[in-house]
């Protein structure tokens, strides 16, 4: 899961992801395509819905998207078209670009929509934010898990 700070929204879908898929040969991790936040807990906002949602992320740290992610991870899921173009730049090869998504095409496929960056919003962007990510992780489990 991969948004730019690795405080809002990619903490928000690697808890939602995890809370959801119970299997121990999957692994979920977040990160962000800039530096700001590096080993900072998630946004405040994020943990509160989170937690209203009975999902705490308050062990999760800030880390930045890195290349070697591309072979650590199948899937890398991104929040919005610019994290999409960072983490395309990144990539060594076709293989690389195959495995990154837009998360909301999982809702609404190749419409490429973005899941708006909620940071300099209020407590309701946040809301919004966990609705989509939560409506978009019960897909993806099904993909990864579909006989439940």
């Amino acid at each position: 899961m991969v948004c730019l700070g690795n405080i809002c929204r990619s903490p928000l879908a690697e808890g939602i992801l995890k809370s959801k898929l119970f299997r121990a040969n999957v692994v979920i991790d977040s990160a962000g395509t800039g530096a700001y936040h590096i080993d900072e807990k998630p946004d405040n906002r994020s943990i509160a819905i989170a937690k209203i949602n009975g999902i705490d992320i308050t062990d999760q740290r800030a880390r930045k998207f890195l290349v070697k992610d591309f072979d650590e991870f199948d899937i890398i899921y991104v929040m919005d078209s610019s994290n999409y173009r960072d983490v395309i730049e990144m990539a060594r090869n076709e293989v690389d670009i195959k495995k990154v998504k837009m998360i909301l095409n999982e809702v609404f496929p190749n419409e490429n929509l973005d899941v708006p960056d909620p940071y300099t919003g209020g407590d309701f962007g946040f809301k919004s934010v966990y609705k989509m990510l939560d409506e978009a992780c019960d897909i993806i489990v099904k993909k990864i898990n579909p006989n439940g």
